[in-house]
């Protein structure tokens, strides 16, 4: 009896060990992955495009040159409205108003991570406007990952293009910084906000 009782405690042991180191790595790769960040390496190649080559459209459908931003650092954010992240509007706005004269937040939602920003251009511009006072620049809805990645994704997220990242946003919320130049030098998983000393570092605030 007690033989047996040893053998099927064994065996549940076994079965919850089996599953704990199954599910440990995945565990591991959801905390981490929301707290990444990469530098550019002073060995990056030179860029064959920057932020400057892009023209895209604002959430109200008007096509506008990044070029404008030039001199400005620049910070490109993947959002979403029914996010657990979806606060940090609060947070990017407010770093926008106190920084906007020399680093400038743009906008653009997707719907690329569980539908969690399943509405219009429309209704995703009066959800911002309405509930965290948005006035940083937002763009239209596009896909950030995946075969239809919109142009400038494919850039921040091919170093062939951008001279070294080939990170794509693992959830919304993701950051791509940009210098005075129009190139990429970091990259900061969801996690990150404006007022982490890793990010006001790299943006030298």
């Amino acid at each position: 009896m007690k033989k047996s009782i040893l053998i099927a405690s064994s065996v549940v042991l076994a079965v919850v060990l089996s599953s704990f180191v199954s599910v440990k790595p995945i565990i591991k790769f959801l905390l981490s992955d929301k707290s990444e960040v990469a530098v550019r390496p002073e060995s990056a190649a030179a860029p064959t495009k920057t932020l400057y080559d892009f023209t895209v459209k604002t959430i109200e459908g008007k096509a506008v040159s990044l070029k404008q931003f030039r001199g400005k650092k620049v910070v490109v954010l993947n959002t979403a409205s029914k996010c657990g992240f979806t606060p940090q509007f609060e947070d990017w706005e407010a770093f926008y108003k106190a920084h906007g004269d020399k680093v400038v937040v743009l906008g653009f939602p997707a719907n690329n991570f569980k539908s969690q920003d399943p509405g219009t251009n429309e209704e995703i511009a009066e959800f911002c406007k309405k509930n965290y006072g948005v006035t940083f620049p937002m763009f239209e809805k596009v896909d950030v990952i995946g075969e239809n990645q919109a142009p400038i994704y494919k850039w921040l997220s091919d170093k062939s293009m951008n001279g070294w990242n080939d990170k794509v946003p693992t959830w919304n919320f993701c950051k791509y910084v940009i210098n005075e130049k129009g190139e990429l030098t970091h990259f900061f998983a969801s996690k990150v906000k404006p007022t982490d000393e890793e990010f006001k570092k790299a943006i030298g605030i």
